[in-house]
C-alpha cells in the first residue's frame, strides 16, 4: 500500500534499524520504545489489522509466531519476552498494517501499562 509507513520500511523506501528480514517478514526497533529491547515484526504483505486476516493469511501468521522465538534469540531475550498486538483504536494500533511488538531486557509488569 503506497501511503502505509510499513510498507515502505519493508520496500526500503524510509530506513529502519533492521534486525532481521526474509521474504514475508522484517523486523526493525521501534523509534519509540517502551524497554530496552522494543522491535516490530511486520509482514511484509499488507494487512490492515487482525481484523482483516483471512484464512489465506493463517500460514503467514503461523509462520510470524515461528520466528518470533528466533528473533529473540538473535536479540539475547533469554530470560522472557513480551509479544504484544494492538488492534483497532481502542485497541491503540496506530500504524494500520499488522504488526507485533517484541519487548524484553526488562521485568515486565501486570497488567501491562
Amino acid at each position: 500500500m503506497a501511503d502505509c509507513i510499513f510498507c515502505m520500511i519493508a520496500n526500503k523506501e524510509i530506513p529502519s534499524k533492521l534486525v532481521y528480514e526474509d521474504d514475508k517478514i522484517i523486523c526493525f526497533h521501534d523509534l519509540e520504545p517502551q524497554a530496552p529491547v522494543h522491535v516490530l515484526i511486520v509482514p511484509k504483505k499488507h494487512i490492515a489489522s487482525l481484523d482483516d486476516v483471512t484464512a489465506e493469511d493463517q500460514e503467514l501468521l503461523g509462520y510470524i509466531m515461528i520466528k518470533v522465538k528466533d528473533i529473540a534469540k538473535q536479540l539475547e531475550l533469554e530470560n522472557g519476552y513480551r509479544l504484544v498486538n494492538n488492534c483497532g483504536e481502542d485497541g491503540f494500533q496506530t500504524v494500520k498494517h499488522i504488526h507485533f511488538h517484541l519487548l524484553g531486557k526488562r521485568k515486565m509488569t501486570w497488567p501491562p501499562g
